[in-house]
């Protein structure tokens, strides 16, 4: 399973532990990433996905997954996102 976010992309970064002694030594920023069930309502269900808490914040702030997901990037969605944001899309188109 990679350490990536399915809505926005945000995976591991690099940088450096520093000693008191300014001694460096590799070290890898994990982001903070959570599995979570989000309620989409147009399809009427929950969709299971693994997000940064950053996302959790920014599908809130955007009002829900469906309006979140109509925004967002495809090339930042996992195949998951993509598949459920097509899902959407037609459910949408056909009500």
């Amino acid at each position: 399973m990679s350490r990536r976010c399915e809505l926005t992309g945000k995976g591991p970064m690099v940088g450096n532990n520093v000693s008191h002694a300014n001694n460096k030594t590799k070290r890898r920023f994990l982001p903070n990433l959570n599995d979570v069930t989000l309620q989409s309502e147009t399809l009427g269900r929950g969709v299971k996905l693994r997000i940064s808490t950053h996302a959790l914040r920014s599908v809130d702030h955007r009002g829900g997954l469906d309006k979140f997901l109509a925004k967002a990037d495809d090339a930042v969605l996992s195949p998951n996102a993509l598949k459920v944001k097509k899902e959407i899309a037609k459910a949408q188109a056909t009500a």
